[in-house]
């Protein structure tokens, strides 16, 4: 069978390099977990690792030609391989309820999405790692005060441990892409349940950083704020300035406003 063609409109930049795909596969503690989940396998540069370990290997797939790919060429994924797409599929319906670590080279176009969606599914991820965009593997690893710390940033430190592992070249992908990666490590904190409502947290989060350059007094005018809370310092704040636990500080203030 002929290798699968990279496909623009789906972001694939096929990874060559088997030492660097050895590496992140290693990433993984396999702590707390038994299964693993790959995103995006393409071809299996990445799987073929995973195979190695004492766990459970799933991949979920968009590309049909990838799926018959990793069909003919890894038996051991049988009954595994998930010809779905991630962002729309009901995980559960392939691996039950159990817990499980999520992996992969992720397609450019969708990793945010990715991560977001994997933070709704937070309960069940104790660890996630693998290879994004490098601006966007920076930015959610970044803490506050830095132009790029953002939405990402603060919802994905609120619940998991960022660890910016390694930046990988162009020249390791086929076909390169015109920009440098970052895998990171992302690994759940062992109170990941915030002492707030979470939904308001999320809005709360997003408002202030979809207008960033203005104070939270401004940013968060549409939250109805009492003239006595927007009289807080903290409302004084640009969102970048902010820690995750300053937001959540903000957030329970917000809520606790006019009760």
């Amino acid at each position: 069978m002929d290798k699968v063609k990279a496909k623009k409109h789906l972001g694939q930049h096929f990874l060559n390099d088997e030492g660097i795909a050895k590496k992140i596969a290693d990433t993984l503690s396999l702590q707390g977990y038994g299964k693993v989940l790959e995103i995006g396998p393409g071809m299996g540069v990445l799987t073929k690792y995973l195979l190695e370990k004492p766990t459970e290997v799933f991949v979920i797939e968009i590309d049909t030609e990838s799926v018959d790919y990793l069909s003919a060429y890894y038996l051991q994924l049988s009954g595994k391989i998930i010809s779905e797409d991630f962002l729309r599929y009901d995980i559960s319906r392939s691996l039950g309820d159990s817990p499980f670590a999520i992996i992969g080279n992720f397609p450019y176009n969708i990793s945010s999405q990715i991560v977001f969606r994997a933070l709704e599914m937070r309960d069940r991820i104790p660890e996630f790692a693998g290879m994004f965009q490098k601006e966007v593997a920076e930015r959610i690893c970044e803490k506050k005060g830095s132009k790029t710390y953002g939405i990402l940033s603060v919802l994905v430190q609120a619940f998991y441990t960022a660890e910016y592992l390694f930046t990988v070249g162009e020249h390791v992908f086929t076909p390169p892409p015109k920009v440098k990666s970052g895998v990171l490590r992302l690994t759940r904190k062992e109170n990941y349940q915030l002492p707030v409502n979470e939904k308001l947290f999320f809005n709360v989060v997003k408002t202030a950083f979809n207008q960033r350059r203005k104070t939270l007094r401004n940013s968060l005018k549409t939250f109805g704020l009492s003239d006595n809370l927007k009289e807080d310092s903290i409302f004084g704040l640009r969102p970048e300035q902010l820690s995750v636990e300053q937001f959540i500080a903000l957030t329970q203030k917000i809520a606790a406003d006019g009760i």
